[in-house]
């Protein structure tokens, strides 16, 4: 898409409620260091369950961010969505002015929203009678309320969204806020990714699909994507958030400017509800169409923040994609797989990818894939194995492959 008179488009304010910090530099000091957010499952009792094991958020207080009610009755998502939002527009030094407020929109999304409070409202359907329902959970439950809390608690009144693209939803919020920027709309966009699945009903579901991980005794250990021994992923939950901006708009207001969004796209795999195409043709179609139309050639690109799931399936599709999209540059790309640190945030992954992503364009130093102790020969590519390392990066490419086959690819670049 060509430029527009107000520059490119920038990321100048960032915020994190991850498995490994609840703020941007713990996370990224954690992750440099090769930390695991995994651990036993303490949201509740798993005696009886396959899995015992998750990446949960420890220590949030969502009073910090929201007053009373709002803090008692939302949903876990809506208050990751909420408190990395406000360290987001923190960050960034945007004043938010009423005369200005409907030149700023949000798009805020997640794969499921408030599914533990359906769980826990129908519990008490069951347990007390339908007199008894919670009248709340209705805006409990709408995946709208995440946007809709960030625009009510900011005051913004302009465009606000949610789109529901499972994985990909987090990824999918960064190129939305690309195009309404792009489209002259808005001059700044709050943008990002929450999930809070960690709850009995979506465990055990994910688990009877054999999705997920079963190394309970050795949690930290288990996140193995790429590795020849790995079994599955280890749920995560979290939230992320960017503020985005026209270049023009940043400039004008001394903002700092962390990377660029250069471009991105979305494909279809039309195949599989939960299985990717085998061969990656999907998924490498949507990088190689995020290149195309941010006019990058595959011998800029310098790091890829991959999906990587630690499925016996994802991860050998997705070497497949890269190698497809990248062709001999492939070999030559750091690849990296967040996942490993802070389990599979589902809605947010894609976002915490990007996060780590700006950070690395930002710092010169990529963050490992732990838990890389035995390749497997379907994945040859260098995937950091273990240890961060410096790596000066121009241009990143972010993965983020949903269930039902949805691919969305970002192109983030120096700022």
């Amino acid at each position: 898409m060509p430029a527009t008179d107000n520059g490119r488009i920038v990321i100048t304010g960032l915020g994190a409620v991850t498995p490994v910090g609840n703020d941007v530099d713990t996370f990224w000091r954690r992750m440099k260091a090769g930390d695991s957010g995994a651990g036993p499952i303490t949201a509740f009792d798993t005696d009886g369950f396959k899995v015992k094991i998750a990446c949960e958020v420890r220590d949030f207080e969502p009073r910090e961010w929201l007053e009373g009610k709002a803090a008692r009755r939302l949903a876990r998502a809506t208050h990751f969505a909420v408190a990395s939002a406000k360290q987001a527009v923190a960050d960034a030094e945007l004043a938010i002015e009423p005369a200005t407020a409907h030149r700023c929109g949000i798009t805020f999304n997640t794969g499921g929203g408030g599914l533990g409070s359906m769980e826990t409202g129908t519990r008490r359907l069951v347990a007390r009678g339908p007199q008894q329902a919670n009248p709340f959970l209705v805006t409990d439950v709408m995946p709208n309320a995440v946007s809709c809390l960030i625009s009510i608690e900011l005051g913004l009144t302009g465009p606000t969204t949610t789109s529901t693209l499972a994985c990909a939803s987090g990824n999918y919020a960064l190129l939305e806020a690309y195009r309404l920027l792009r489209s002259g709309e808005v001059d700044a966009v709050i943008a990002g990714g929450t999930e809070a699945g960690i709850t009995p009903l979506i465990i055990a579901t994910f688990s009877r699909l054999q999705a997920l991980s079963t190394r309970n005794d050795t949690p930290k250990a288990a996140s193995r994507p790429f590795d020849a021994d790995r079994d599955g992923f280890v749920f995560g939950e979290g939230g992320v958030a960017f503020v985005v901006e026209t270049e023009r708009h940043a400039e004008k207001r001394g903002a700092r400017i962390y990377a660029e969004v250069r471009g991105g796209a979305v494909t279809a795999d039309a195949h599989h509800l939960t299985a990717p195409r085998p061969d990656g043709s999907g998924a490498a179609a949507a990088m190689n169409r995020a290149l195309e139309s941010s006019r990058t050639d595959p011998g800029e690109v310098d790091a890829v923040f991959a999906h990587g799931t630690a499925t016996p399936l994802g991860d050998v599709a997705e070497t497949l994609a890269i190698k497809k999209a990248l062709a001999d540059r492939a070999s030559e790309v750091a690849v990296t797989a967040t996942k490993s640190q802070v389990g599979h945030m589902l809605g947010a992954a894609g976002a915490v990818s990007a996060l780590a992503a700006v950070k690395t364009i930002e710092e010169g130093v990529i963050s490992p894939t732990i838990n890389l102790d035995r390749p497997d020969p379907d994945c040859d590519l260098d995937y950091v194995p273990n240890r961060a390392r410096a790596h000066p990066t121009g241009v990143a490419l972010v993965n983020a492959f949903g269930f039902g086959g949805q691919n969305v690819v970002l192109v983030l670049g120096e700022g």
